[in-house]
């Protein structure tokens, strides 16, 4: 839909609270002054570790060539950050770069405070899968970030004991379910893995797998699907998995999961490309005993995966140098020196398909030494990426998720129930900031 419609449709409210953040140093008022056409200095406000050093090869490099130099403040991530931004837009002194994750960026252009990038960065959505491109366009012809990392959802289990218990790598949901089964008559001690309700963008990427589209627009409102058939299908499937006692229902990154994944206890775990991180600390003990392989399909016929996790590089409203702005973002994601850059300061996995590939990632994940496919692999799996559908009260439809489901997963009761508690709450939540909800 046309931007003009999507500000009106989200303009009338604020979907994060705003509280006392005290403003941090933006650009100067001699930054903000400048002409587009003349010399630029950026400000960028960025969590990911490094970001200084890479930026340091733009101003040493297109940026010096270019007379456009980017100072990155380090910030705090998540919601913080969004509110951070929303207080600092009120005042017109944001940066004029943020780093933002996906599933922010309906409640910043909501709040008109990030500017649409469309015409300069045409060259490029191309370096992008489509899923992942319509992450930071919210369904319209706009373009309102430039996509920087991503989390691409994959199946990790312990290959050691897939052999020792004679089971096969699911490539279904039903097979997976019975390998769960097949486990714990062969190992009632062990789990093959767990439902956890304390990590909400885990349960969000397999309902984006399933189709689900949790926020659309209908005419002037938003329409809220998180109770869609997409979504019930996993709440039940992963419900009565927990109900019949096939897998274990206890949170993740506690300690008595961490001994759990260590011990051999757990020999599986549904996660994203950034899991051998996790595991490097959580389960130090299995280190070269792992293997990765796509995600389980609803439809043997088809190859989709989830999202957990990943960000973007969006250009503020309240910059003055939003051309300049624009192609330090595009330049951040694209270029190979960039790209490197950001894997070897940051950790991170580029959203850019031919970065996936790059030398940064010719060799395996420390963790995963004995799986030398495991980048080249990954890079097939991110190209599968289904689209997302977010809108501007994300943080209350996780916040339900982590109460409702976590609840119903100790319990073992149903997780149904849950999934309309988390739909309820939502569109109670639009409806009490003044949006127009359709029905």
């Amino acid at each position: 839909m046309p931007n003009t419609k999507l500000r009106r449709l989200v303009a009338t409210s604020i979907a994060v609270t705003l509280g006392g953040t005290a403003l941090a140093a933006c650009g100067s008022s001699d930054d903000k002054s400048s002409s587009e056409s003349g010399p630029a200095s950026l400000t960028y406000w960025s969590w990911a570790p490094g970001m200084d050093k890479v930026a340091d090869l733009w101003n040493k490099g297109p940026g010096k060539q270019q007379k456009i130099t980017v100072t990155v403040k380090k910030q705090a991530s998540g919601d913080t950050l969004v509110t951070k931004i929303l207080t600092a837009h009120k005042a017109k002194k944001a940066p004029d770069l943020v780093q933002a994750e996906y599933q922010a960026l309906p409640t910043l252009v909501s709040n008109d405070a990030l500017a649409d990038i469309a015409d300069e960065s045409k060259d490029a959505k191309s370096k992008f899968a489509d899923g992942v491109w319509q992450q930071t366009t919210l369904g319209s012809d706009s373009v309102y970030a430039i996509p920087q990392d991503i989390g691409p959802m994959m199946f990790y289990y312990r290959q050691d004991l897939f052999k020792k218990y004679g089971l096969t790598v699911p490539t279904t949901w039903e097979q997976f379910a019975e390998t769960a089964r097949a486990l714990k008559k062969k190992a009632p001690d062990k789990d093959l893995t767990t439902f956890s309700a304390n990590d909400s963008g885990l349960f969000a990427g397999l309902a984006q797998q399933a189709g689900a589209k949790w926020w659309t627009a209908s005419g002037d409102k938003w329409k809220v699907g998180i109770d869609d058939a997409a979504t019930q299908k996993v709440a039940d499937f992963w419900g009565g998995l927990v109900k019949e006692g096939a897998i274990d229902n206890q949170p993740m990154y506690t300690p008595s999961w961490n001994k759990a994944l260590n011990t051999g206890k757990q020999i599986a775990w549904v996660s994203a490309v950034w899991a051998p991180g996790t595991l490097t600390t959580a389960a130090p003990d299995t280190k070269g005993k792992w293997a990765m392989a796509p995600l389980p399909q609803w439809d043997g016929s088809t190859d989709v995966t989830g999202s957990w996790g990943g960000s973007s590089t969006a250009v503020t409203t309240d910059s003055k140098h939003k051309a300049a702005a624009a192609k330090f973002a595009t330049w951040l994601n694209t270029d190979p020196q960039a790209v490197a850059a950001l894997a070897k300061e940051g950790g991170i996995y580029p959203a850019a398909t031919t970065a996936q590939t790059s030398d940064a990632f010719s060799q395996p994940p420390a963790f995963f030494s004995n799986q030398a496919d495991f980048y080249p692999k990954a890079a097939e799996i991110a190209k599968t990426t289904a689209p997302s559908a977010w809108g501007p009260n994300v943080n209350v439809a996780y916040t339900t998720f982590n109460d409702a489901f976590g609840a119903a997963a100790k319990d073992k009761s149903d997780f149904g129930a849950a999934l309309k508690k988390m739909q309820d709450a939502t569109v109670a939540d639009l409806k009490k900031q003044g949006f127009g909800v359709a029905q």
